[in-house]
């Protein structure tokens, strides 16, 4: 197949712009006191309201709240004075040792889930009993007294309910109300109607005492089970936050201070391996550059280099793939990977929070903060949820009372009440809810009063409303998400991301150094030196010169010696075959100063005083140099850098390279799903032709020769298009590109920029790990739209349920206390369901 290159128009789509402001500060802060959705928007518009603060976004599933705002304008302290005086006890975050922050806070939510255990233990008691009262009847006197079950009712409320009766009374007051005021709002008016009809009971009304106990005990079971599974969630960044060690072991050599291109450690060092002279310090005191020992079975404390010793390291929980890694002198350890087999010196490179480990924290901690444009409608009805709940809870009660028993009467009828077409009555839950007010026989009633049954109408649809479903739809999907992400090595930085990533449909690759190795090997040379100043005599022993290949081999050397030094500068996969080759003949490094790099044409550098160009045939054309035809013939199917120097072509160097292991099933599987597979490229049409029929990808689907600021010009071409395109790059001139795409995915292994600049950072570098990540991306945001539907539909449902819609033609009646078991079901439900996120992705 013969390759066409695709040309780029030169009139493109604007591309979109990259402030160049300063960034904006992020403070973080631990907010607790949230109970649903409610909450957590009332925080998000306390937050907004303080001066300085550009935006504000608050996650319930792990209760943090991340700020947004200008440099230096906002108090972090006394915004987190303002939250708590507010109800919102809430800490920043700011200066303080991560761990023990985490630790804290895991051990806050253990509290809580400890005391809510002890009031759940409390609240199934008191249900027992209560249903023993039912059960038993006669049999037991005292258990099915009127006074015995209004004394269950009262202690349900002031032991087990306290704290949810306060709470929403409180939110309430500060006009923020939430889910626990329609509990208590519920709950209180029950016990309450119960005593007028215990205190009265002329009026004919029944006492339900055992409906705030009930209603209180499946409310607790639901929000123990909810933080459970909440937590569950959340156990994925707590690994990866205890993967820190605590301590480091300092040693000292007394060794020459080593800089990285000079000599390595002697070899004379290994009796000293196993018992220096150490101090252990905190690992987050270790200084770049100083020297530390691990031993068999410890956490390497920071990322660092091998200097002395061998072993094998277990990165599986930074990368999730399970082969040890073989780590010898000038390898790179990370922090967190367990040293498995041997005693190894290394020194520091990057500590504290510039270590991998604490990277990926600080990456999986923001995508779980960061929300998805689809839980935009889920806050704004949020909002307003509690308000409108009990305004349908008013008017429910006002249309029974002055309409529907008059329209209705037969819904009066007391056998109607207590069984429903659909069980949900009060013999649903196998007891008979009519209570003596005293041991002695009274006549029986055979109509309730329509003022009781607007009441208990009212109070189920306060309680079946559960604004919780609708404010935990989304982050736990993301917290779940996030956290398989981060197990495999995928980092995904939040919900914003895996909404885009549902939305792609097509993938563009960058070449070299991602669909291929970027381990380029040189395979010839083209000295040309002709007509120019440098003096390859002072290199050349003519007189001891034994034939013409000597001589050739000379000017190679000098040709390679040249590049060397120009390209030391550089950070690219061609600057480092070129280094490698230089140092692998021998060649002592030409000194080199004023270094500059123009990505995707070259580099260039004074060498011995004369300033040389190093770089493609685009670069030469900028700098003057006329590049023959036959020298570009030469170069056809590789990778060519021209070495020029005072207008004048010093010669060529040939590179190749191959691809990933991976590239190709990758690209397959990528298009089994649907996508639009292209590759990007700055090298030539002949290179970029060899890896496009190695791929089996169509020529209208190969972009060459393209620089830096093209490629994100193409990229925004294709999305002038209708395209939702994804890059994957791992250089420096992949940033743009990275940058315009809808979504950009970076390997772990590029440079800091391009990670920097990429929604998904692919730790492990593996190509099918593009694949993994869209596919996780795509079943996490299938988990958000479930969640949300379900939590929309519940209330959608639910509320006219129990406001008496099916009460008249079926006889379907919500009580209070089952009201609030399909409330509590509900929270549980978007919680589990996100949770069965991990079968689809099981190791």
């Amino acid at each position: 197949m013969q390759f066409v290159p695709k040309t780029i128009s030169e009139n493109q789509p604007e591309i979109i712009p990259i402030k160049e402001s300063p960034p904006p500060e992020l403070v973080t802060f631990d907010v607790s006191g949230m109970k649903c959705a409610g909450c957590a928007k009332a925080v998000e518009r306390q937050l907004m309201q303080h001066s300085g603060v550009i935006s504000a976004c608050v996650n319930l599933a792990v209760e943090v709240a991340t700020v947004e705002c200008q440099p230096g304008a906002v108090d972090a302290e006394a915004l987190a004075k303002k939250l708590t005086d507010n109800g919102f006890p809430s800490v920043s975050r700011l200066g303080g040792n991560q761990q023990e922050a985490e630790a804290a806070t895991v051990e806050r939510r253990r509290q809580e889930i400890r005391q809510q255990i002890n009031q759940l233990s409390i609240a199934l008691i008191l249900i027992i009993l209560s249903g023993l009262g039912h059960i038993l009847g006669t049999k037991a006197p005292i258990l099915s007294n009127i006074w015995f079950h209004w004394g269950l009712a009262t202690l349900a409320l002031l032991l087990p309910g306290r704290a949810i009766i306060l709470d929403g009374c409180r939110s309430l007051w500060r006009n923020a109300p939430n889910m626990n005021t329609l509990v208590a709002l519920g709950a209180v008016t029950a016990y309450t109607a119960s005593n007028a009809a215990l205190l009265f009971p002329r009026m004919g009304w029944e006492c339900f005492f055992d409906e705030p106990v009930m209603l209180l005990g499946f409310i607790l079971l639901g929000k123990t089970l909810e933080q459970q599974a909440r937590r569950r969630a959340a156990s994925a960044l707590q690994a990866l936050i205890a993967l820190q060690p605590a301590t480091a072991r300092l040693v000292d050599f007394k060794l020459p201070i080593l800089d990285s291109d000079s000599e390595e450690l002697p070899l004379n060092l290994t009796s000293e391996l196993y018992n220096p002279q150490y101090i252990e310090i905190p690992a987050d005191r270790v200084r770049v550059g100083e020297w530390l020992q691990v031993l068999p079975g410890e956490k390497i404390p920071v990322d660092g280099e091998v200097c002395e010793g061998k072993t094998t390291a277990d990165e599986s929980m930074l990368t999730g793939e399970s082969m040890p890694v073989l780590k010898q002198p000038g390898d790179t350890v990370a922090a967190g990977t367990i040293n498995q087999s041997g005693a190894i010196v290394m020194r520091a490179t990057r500590t504290g929070q510039e270590t991998t480990v604490a990277q990926m924290v600080a990456l999986v901690q923001a995508a779980q903060t960061r929300k998805a444009p689809i839980q935009n409608l889920a806050d704004t009805v949020a909002g307003y949820f509690v308000y409108g709940v009990m305004a349908i809870s008013a008017l429910t009660f006002l249309f029974w009372y002055f309409a529907g028993t008059h329209i209705w009467p037969s819904v009066l009828l007391e056998h109607d009440m207590g069984h429903g077409a659909s069980g949900m009555g009060h013999g649903a839950w196998g007891m008979v809810n009519q209570l003596p007010i005293t041991n002695y026989q009274l006549p029986i009633i055979h109509y309730q009063s329509s003022v009781l049954l607007s009441l208990k109408l009212a109070i189920a649809v306060l309680v079946v409303a559960c604004p919780c479903a609708l404010g935990l739809a989304t982050p736990t999907a993301i917290l779940v998400g996030s956290g398989i992400g981060a197990e495999r090595g995928l980092l995904i930085r939040g919900g914003d991301v895996l909404e885009r990533v549902h939305q792609l449909d097509t993938v563009v690759f960058d070449k070299t150094g991602t669909l291929t190795t970027g381990n380029l090997t040189l395979t010839d040379y083209l000295p040309i030196f002709q007509n120019s100043d440098w003096d390859l005599n002072s290199d050349i022993n003519l007189e001891n010169r034994q034939d013409v290949a000597s001589t050739i081999a000379t000017i190679d050397s000098k040709l390679l010696q040249i590049a060397a030094a120009v390209e030391r500068g550089a950070c690219h996969p061609i600057a480092a075959a070129i280094l490698l080759e230089a140092q692998q003949q021998g060649l002592p490094l030409l000194p080199a100063e004023d270094f500059y790099t123009e990505p995707g044409l070259g580099v260039s550098a004074l060498v011995e005083g004369r300033r040389v160009f190093a770089g493609n045939a685009a670069w030469m054309s900028e700098q003057g140099v006329a590049v023959a035809a036959e020298f570009l013939e030469s170069c056809k199917g590789k990778t060519a850098v021209f070495v020029a120097s005072g207008g004048v072509l010093l010669g060529v160097i040939g590179l190749k390279d191959t691809l990933r292991p991976d590239a190709k099933a990758a690209v397959e599987r990528l298009r089994e799903m649907g996508l639009r597979v292209m590759m990007l490229t700055g090298d030539t049409e002949e290179a970029a032709a060899v890896a496009q029929q190695q791929l089996g990808l169509a020529a209208a689907d190969v972009l060459a020769k393209v620089r830096p600021d093209g490629k994100a010009r193409a990229i925004a071409s294709l999305q002038a298009q209708g395209c939702k395109v994804a890059v994957v790059g791992d250089g420096i001139n992949d940033a743009p590109a990275l940058a315009q795409a809808d979504v950009g995915i970076g390997l772990h292994c590029g440079t800091d920029v391009a990670v920097e600049t990429a929604q998904i950072v692919l730790m492990r570098n593996a190509l099918m790990d593009v694949v993994e990540s869209i596919d996780l991306g795509r079943a996490t945001f299938n988990k958000i739209r479930q969640n949300l539907f379900w939590a929309f539909v519940y209330n959608t449902l639910g509320i006219p349920v129990a406001a008496g819609i099916l009460l008249p033609a079926t006889g379907i009646l919500l009580t209070p206390a089952a009201a609030g078991a399909f409330m509590a079901f509900s929270s549980v439900s978007v919680v589990t369901n996100s949770l069965l996120l991990r079968r689809n992705f099981r190791a």
